[in-house]
């Protein structure tokens, strides 16, 4: 039976968004280990839907050549909505992925994929697309067709024809078979004990999803190294491993709260790279179409990394973390260890931040200074035992031609005296 997993590492719990981030804490399950190589090319596939996106909701099915990428076309495919979405056309296969499942050029249409065919781990997916209007990203395990225990990762991406609806899906899927336990647990306690033998060098190079170093973080569940800054990446490089990370987040089936407060972390690095290079975030910004707010300079970091067309609300609230990070000097690499530390997580850092930014409350105006200047109306003679200065409440009642006879003076009661001071001063 499949096990189907998310793009990052984590599953969700629920789907909303509640107070306290309950919604992102739902139990999380050991990843599949697929391995670096199907990872990283999971992440290329990636990073080449968004180098296509151009300021756009999604990419053009213009600029899609899969069968020029050298790199995962052959493990590819290409679904047409054009004719509707209940039984899509495979526009293109690509030659591995076509092998792989023992397909001819028959076989055009969704309908006729093999149910227990490696293919149909893709297409079967296909409809959250259109329902998430999102990338979406998966790994499991199933028995194929030939009898062998297989995992998978996979992801699928949207792509438009007119910039508004999605009428193409492009796949990618990367695979490998696995041995008998046997032999499994042999290779496991080589490369245990390979581990324990070779001292670690620490990388001097960027940690990157192609780089020298991409295997240090490729593994999932290594939550440390993947939260890590990425030191001496150009800013284009954190924006996408921001923008990779946050896909994990916009999928519904991966929104932990570990997946969230990663994206998170990885948009306040960019946001301390993007001060660095201001010249180069213009550009960005820019190509997106992303005007800069000086009221709410977060804002155009969230749209970067999580996208123009995300829930506003939570934009707002991310855009709110990220500006009481600053405000609070979080250092880069550490925001993810903050919000962990913070009573109420995101929503208790929001209300903080809100808190801050509350205009201070003016002194309340003292009356007496209002009515110092006040001239006299009239002076009478009567004996109210107060001191010079002090205020008193005098009953009066009105008489013949304009006379006011006083019948009391009100001393001791000091409330009544200040709002007869404060209706009089205004």
């Amino acid at each position: 039976m499949d096990n189907v997993r998310g793009f990052d590492e984590d599953r969700i719990g629920m789907d909303g968004y509640v107070d306290g981030d309950d919604a992102y804490a739902g139990g999380t399950e050991p990843a599949l280990d697929i391995g670096s190589d199907e990872r990283r090319m999971h992440v290329r596939a990636y990073n080449h839907w968004v180098s296509l996106l151009r300021g756009r909701a999604y990419p053009s099915i213009e600029d899609l050549d899969p069968a020029s990428i050298a790199d995962f076309g052959p493990h590819s495919v290409l679904l047409d909505f054009s004719r509707g979405i209940e039984d899509p056309t495979i526009a293109f296969l690509g030659g591995a992925l076509r092998e792989e499942c023992g397909l001819d050029t028959s076989v055009t249409l969704i309908s006729q994929v093999p149910s227990r065919s490696l293919l149909s781990r893709l297409t079967d997916h296909y409809l959250q697309i259109i329902a998430n209007r999102a990338p979406i990203g998966f790994e499991a395990e199933f028995v194929a067709t030939r009898g062998h225990n297989t995992m998978y990762r996979g992801i699928l991406m949207p792509f438009s024809s007119d910039e508004d609806t999605i009428d193409f899906i492009y796949g990618v899927i990367n695979w490998k078979e696995l041995v008998d336990a046997e032999t499994q647990a042999k290779l496991d306690a080589e490369v245990a004990e390979s581990v324990r033998s070779t001292p670690r060098t620490p990388a001097s190079a960027a940690v990157w999803a192609d780089g020298p170093s991409a295997g240090l973080d490729d593994e999932p569940g290594d939550s440390d190294d993947d939260s890590a800054p990425v030191i001496g990446a150009s800013l284009s490089d954190q924006l996408m491993l921001a923008q990779q990370t946050a896909a994990a987040v916009r999928a519904h089936d991966t929104r932990s709260r570990a997946t969230l407060y990663r994206a998170l972390g990885r948009a306040h690095d960019f946001a301390a790279c993007a001060d660095a290079d201001p010249a180069g975030y213009q550009a960005l910004l820019d190509t997106a179409g992303i005007a800069v707010q000086l009221r709410a300079p977060m804002t155009p970091i969230v749209k970067l990394v999580f996208g123009q067309d995300y829930d506003k609300t939570r934009l707002t609230e991310f855009a709110t973390v990220l500006s009481h990070a600053r405000r609070t000097g979080v250092a880069t690499g550490g925001l993810g260890a903050f919000l962990d530390g913070f009573d109420g997580g995101i929503k208790g850092v929001v209300k903080a931040e809100r808190a801050l930014r509350q205009p201070a409350p003016k002194p309340a105006a003292d009356p007496a200074d209002a009515l110092r200047e006040r001239p006299t109306l009239a002076s009478v003679s009567i004996d109210t035992h107060s001191a010079a200065g002090e205020y008193v409440v005098l009953l009066a009642r009105a008489g013949a031609g304009d006379t006011l006879d006083i019948v009391a003076a009100i001393g001791g009661d000091d409330a009544l005296t200040l709002r007869a001071m404060r209706q009089v001063a205004g």
